[in-house]
């Protein structure tokens, strides 16, 4: 379940990207510089969407130390368990971006053609970048390590095989996790460039359509790498392509 909220949070995030995306190739093409209606609205679901992505991650990173640390407590492995911790950070990514509509501190940005929350040193800045990636991604790393040392931990001293096996188990799916980071944060490198310059001085004219560019790259490669990390989702998906094929050679 906390793997199918990555996917769609990912599959949502490019979505809104590409409708960002759309809307200023459309506005380019027709010369327009001014916004319409739903531009302060496509800011805010970027946002959203961005903190419920990194989020999903993090919230996989938690599942799988609670397995292998406390795995006597079968409340924190059960589907109840992680429905509710979706919902919640659907409900908080929701809410902890609403300041940045009611204060009304995105603009629409006439040289790249989207609305986004002024670059600078400011505390609307900081909130969103520590909300959407720092915590998270600090969170992630904080969690890995831990499990690493337990993991080390165990393998100094007898530990039953199967709870031994379990524990490796689950810190190469938050391996894999850190590498999905590594991603984003390599790719998302960039931006936080930017984000840094504004501090001091403004950033280059486009800096907005250069750091998406980055940013799109890095969802599809995530989203590749999900696809390879899930062996169910990878299985699935070539017995389908693999019976389209011989539905299509029967044909001809």
């Amino acid at each position: 379940m906390l793997i199918g909220n990555t996917f769609v949070s990912a599959l949502i995030s490019g979505c809104c990207m590409l409708s960002i995306y759309l809307t200023t190739f459309k506005n380019d093409l027709e010369q327009i510089q001014f916004q319409d209606s739903f531009c302060i609205f496509r800011a805010y679901i970027a946002y959203v969407l961005g903190a419920l992505f990194m989020n999903s991650l993090l919230l996989q990173a938690i599942h799988r130390y609670f397995t292998a640390v406390y795995r006597n407590h079968l409340y924190f492995q059960s589907i109840r368990f992680q429905f509710l911790l979706i919902c919640l950070i659907w409900i908080l990514a929701l809410l902890y971006h609403i300041p940045t509509v009611v204060t009304g501190d995105i603009h629409y940005n006439v040289d790249n053609q989207i609305c986004q929350i002024h670059l600078g040193f400011s505390f609307l800045t900081i909130y969103i970048s520590l909300c959407n990636y720092g915590i998270p991604i600090l969170s992630i790393i904080f969690i890995y390590f831990k499990l690493v040392r337990y993991v080390r931990r165990m393998n100094s001293r007898v530990t039953p095989v199967n709870t031994l096996s379990r524990a490796k188990r689950e810190l190469k799916m938050v391996q894999r996790i850190v590498i999905l980071v590594a991603i984003l944060v390599i790719l998302g490198f960039p931006f936080v460039v930017f984000i840094l310059m504004s501090f001091f001085t403004d950033p280059p004219k486009y800096h907005f359509r250069i750091a998406y560019v980055f940013i799109d790259v890095s969802l599809v490669l995530v989203l590749i790498a999900l696809f390879q990390f899930t062996e169910p989702v990878k299985a699935s998906m070539m017995k389908r392509i693999n019976r389209q094929l011989n539905m299509v050679a029967a044909i001809t």
